[in-house]
């Protein structure tokens, strides 16, 4: 079983493996789903990351991946043992960003509907709309921490400048406070997390759960040319790094791998978690 670890200036005790939900109602259909999770959580993994709009590129529709992970919560009956992660904020349709307080209280209702829950685990700022005052955001979630709904906050893609004026304003104030940053952040996708935004994970103590930790299935070593990009829905994502950094990232995975008896995707994995 894995062993636990608990998310900084939390009581939210995780295995530090997280299952990426945007998949459910895409690639995966709900008995393929049920199958997924129930692995998942069998092998004593129990945290989940989903977010209000997946996954409305495919269907046209929000909340198709919350509404598989509800009903498979509600199935097993293992709420209790889950811990979820879902998001607010992001485009969908002709919807711009928005972290306003009135979309925040509608679309947090939303998400514990498809969720079939009364709280959410941990909620995240999805994208920032660079136009609501920080104050208007970290009000709202203090509204619905206070109202149960809510458990903890965290950010995801919020520039530096605003997360710091957000923790800034969370002091200030009494508002609670960001206890996780999803960022985006692999072995091929490095500069940005590396220079902008860990000095303020060290700073603010921070819990960090990257998005794209395979670079969109690239550091599986599946895609390592056009034909197979062309084999997936999902190659067009990796596309961007058939380059020669993303294919010399790959052939030293493919060295360390068959030295330690592993694969690229295994790797890739650990070399994340072993990062501060």
């Amino acid at each position: 079983m894995a062993k636990k670890t608990t998310i900084k200036n939390s009581d939210l005790e995780i295995a530090p493996i997280v299952f990426g939900g945007n998949v459910f109602s895409w690639t995966l259909d709900e008995k393929r789903s049920f199958e997924i999770l129930d692995e998942f959580f069998n092998h004593g993994f129990n945290f989940i990351d989903t977010a209000d709009i997946y996954s409305w590129w495919i269907t046209g529709e929000i909340g198709g991946s919350e509404a598989i992970i509800g009903k498979w919560m509600k199935a097993r009956g293992n709420r209790d043992k889950v811990i979820i992660g879902t998001k607010v904020g992001s485009e969908a349709k002709e919807r711009p960003h928005d972290i306003s307080r009135k979309h925040i209280l509608k679309s947090v209702d939303e998400s514990l509907q498809r969720l079939q829950t009364d709280y959410i685990d941990l909620y995240y700022t999805h994208f920032d709309d660079d136009k609501t005052p920080v104050e208007e955001t970290l009000a709202t979630y203090d509204e619905i921490v206070k109202a149960g709904k809510v458990r903890y906050i965290a950010a995801s893609n919020v520039s530096p400048e605003r997360l710091t004026t957000s923790f800034e304003a969370s002091e200030k104030n009494g508002f609670p406070q960001y206890v996780a940053l999803q960022p985006h952040y692999n072995l091929v996708e490095r500069t940005k997390y590396e220079t902008e935004y860990l000095s303020l994970v060290e700073k603010y103590n921070l819990s960090v759960f990257p998005y794209f930790s395979l670079a969109a299935g690239f550091l599986t070593g599946k895609y390592r040319s056009e034909a197979d990009i062309k084999k997936s829905v999902r190659g067009e994502g990796a596309k961007r790094y058939l380059n020669e950094k993303g294919l010399g990232v790959l052939a030293a995975l493919d060295e360390v791998s068959k030295k330690h008896g592993s694969n690229p995707a295994t790797v890739s994995l650990a070399w994340l978690l072993a990062q501060p």
